[in-house]
């Protein structure tokens, strides 16, 4: 496996285009899974180091099935790189401790959707700095979280709703 480091000529063309962003992932098969999921809506996945995991990690491969070969991915080793090669769009980051549901945010054609790691979510500078453009899928107190994978799945379909592929 090897990451997309120059887009291919039909990449950059595309006008609409969802970024899914993992900060610090720690667990392969929720990485794999998350591919699967990029894949299926055309998504560009980033991953912000340091991962938790190596990336030819077999977890990761069973995950990501055969569905790998067809992701744009893409590593950058920390959140300043990853904001000098991201396009310049609109940043929204997910966590629990949002006041804001998803489902209130206005999601655009081309938007980044950023993760943070499953045992410390995103840490509170970025949350700080995304302001009203931090959101939160709701649950019960009962349960502490949900898992990566489900929360890119809901609010990247939740994208894909308001912006029909």
């Amino acid at each position: 496996m090897t990451a997309t480091t120059e887009p291919e000529k039909s990449e950059r063309d595309l006008p609409n285009r969802l970024h899914v962003v993992l900060y610090e992932p720690e667990i392969p098969h929720n990485t794999g899974s998350i591919g699967r999921t990029c894949v299926a809506l055309n998504a560009k996945l980033w991953l912000v180091g340091p991962l938790g995991f190596r990336l030819d990690e077999r977890r990761l491969r069973r995950a990501g099935l055969d569905y790998w070969q067809h992701l744009q991915w893409e590593r950058v080793a920390d959140w300043q790189t990853l904001l000098q090669q991201l396009p310049p769009l609109p940043i929204w980051f997910f966590s629990k401790k949002a006041r804001r549901l998803y489902t209130t945010a206005d999601f655009g054609p081309a938007d980044v959707l950023v993760f943070g790691s499953e045992t410390q979510g995103l840490p509170p500078s970025l949350l700080q700095a995304g302001g009203e453009r931090c959101l939160r899928i709701p649950m019960r107190s009962a349960a502490r979280s949900l898992n990566l994978a489900c929360s890119v799945a809901i609010a990247a379909y939740e994208w894909a709703r308001q912006n029909p592929l």
